[in-house]
């Protein structure tokens, strides 16, 4: 589809301030925001979203050399509780907070550094790739299982129970558990989407309470009967004669099991939703272990998980095109926007596993790349071609519809019929 030069109905835009308002529960936006990225590419790479408060950086390169910048970052200066009681109230949310002022997510070096480090060695890809004849198991006892149907929602069917399943194994935690830590899950990452209520607040709050309690009963277990699983590594792990504290295993678990499903889950989702928009049989884009990968690639470029990435600023800065930032201030990095620059990939509303400038922002870059990328990649390539295999007369049911959960781009449901 060629972009119109006007622009979407649902936004205003002031040239002159490069001012935007949109919101981003507008449901236009949240069906198609590729629509409003194809204008901004074409306007203004770098804006002001007046509806989250800060400046946007939308172009590939410049998303690209601003998650490698270190003078921007992820963590609150002066620290996450700093942070924290600068925002106000937040008695409500004792229990998130412990979990999240020993995230990864939300450090900074040297703690990021030593955090990661101790984490990193259960995730890079030769760790990660004996994990394959596992995940095409499962896929296929998972496909064994709704195949006679002739109708499914891949999502709750397919798409959740393979990564957590694959993220709890690792971890050595009961799969059986799956549902529940998908509900803490999702009751967790809420708190990063826009306009949030007392009601979300409270949830997540509960969830991470609930969530932490059963991970220390697990690390209390895994001390006196260590095994071989993620669990058992991270407690013996240590660097340079420091370990992982107890609230760092726990929030580090946390983080994992979280991220180690969440976006897997969209990206699937979305994934099956671009291979079937393009018709045909779709095993041709799975026909080699190569052309797996490449599509796998190009699934991430052209409709990923994770919109927006946001940093802080760590001194008065000048970010790029004319934006300068003061110390304290936040930044938002559109990897989706960025994911279709037409400066950086040619025809980049096409699907095209096979494009030469193949490359994409959607796990990130700098020290806070997705340190799970290798697990998601296997676990994409392992689903998507057992499913097409096993189903490759598979089409939609009825037209997808995304959920309202930006900076998460997923689907509501995925009906497909056989």
């Amino acid at each position: 589809m060629t972009p119109s030069s006007a622009a979407p109905p649902y936004l205003d835009f002031d040239p002159t301030t490069r001012r935007l308002r949109l919101d981003p529960h507008e449901p236009g936006f949240v069906q198609n925001p590729y629509e409003t990225y194809a204008w901004l590419h074409k306007t203004s790479r770098t804006f002001f979203w007046e509806d989250y408060g800060f400046w946007c950086f939308g172009g590939y390169d410049d998303v690209s050399r601003l998650l490698r910048d270190r003078r921007f970052g992820r963590e609150f200066p002066g620290g996450y509780m700093t942070g924290a009681a600068a925002s106000g109230d937040r008695g409500h949310l004792a229990a998130f907070d412990a979990v999240e002022a020993n995230s990864m997510l939300e450090l900074e070096p040297p703690v990021h550094t030593r955090l990661r480090t101790l984490v990193n060695r259960a995730f890079v890809s030769r760790q990660v790739e004996r994990f394959r004849p596992r995940i095409e198991s499962l896929a296929n006892e998972l496909v064994d299982r709704f195949e006679g149907d002739g109708q499914v929602d891949l999502l709750p069917a397919y798409a959740a129970p393979l990564p957590i399943t694959i993220i709890a194994e690792m971890l050595g935690v009961p799969v059986e558990m799956g549902p529940q830590l998908l509900d803490w899950s999702h009751d967790m990452v809420a708190m990063y989407m826009h306009g949030r209520t007392r009601e979300t607040e409270e949830k997540a709050n509960a969830a991470a309470a609930a969530f932490s309690d059963f991970l220390r009963s697990y690390v209390a277990e895994r001390r006196k009967k260590p095994g071989d699983d993620l669990l058992s590594l991270l407690i013996s792990a240590h660097e340079d004669g420091q370990k992982l504290s107890e609230d760092e295993l726990v929030s580090s678990a946390i983080l994992l099991l979280n991220a180690g499903h969440e976006a897997t889950v969209h990206q699937t989702g979305n994934a099956v939703n671009a291979i079937l928009a393009q018709g045909g049989d779709p095993r041709r884009f799975f026909a080699t272990s190569e052309a797996t990968a490449a599509a796998v690639e190009e699934c991430l470029r052209f409709d990923a998980p994770l919109h927006m990435f946001t940093r802080y600023a760590y001194g008065e800065i000048e970010a790029g095109d004319g934006v300068t930032v003061k110390p304290g201030e936040e930044i938002g990095l559109l990897l989706a926007c960025a994911n279709r620059d037409p400066l950086a990939f040619a025809k980049p509303a096409r699907f095209d596993p096979g494009r030469p400038d193949q490359k994409n922002a959607s796990f990130g870059a700098g020290i806070h790349f997705c340190i799970g990328a290798p697990l998601a990649r296997l676990e994409l390539q392992a689903s998507l071609k057992v499913l097409f295999d096993r189903l490759p007369g598979i089409r939609l049911a009825e037209e997808p519809r995304f959920r309202d959960t930006y900076h998460f781009h997923g689907l509501e449901r995925l009906e497909c019929e056989w």
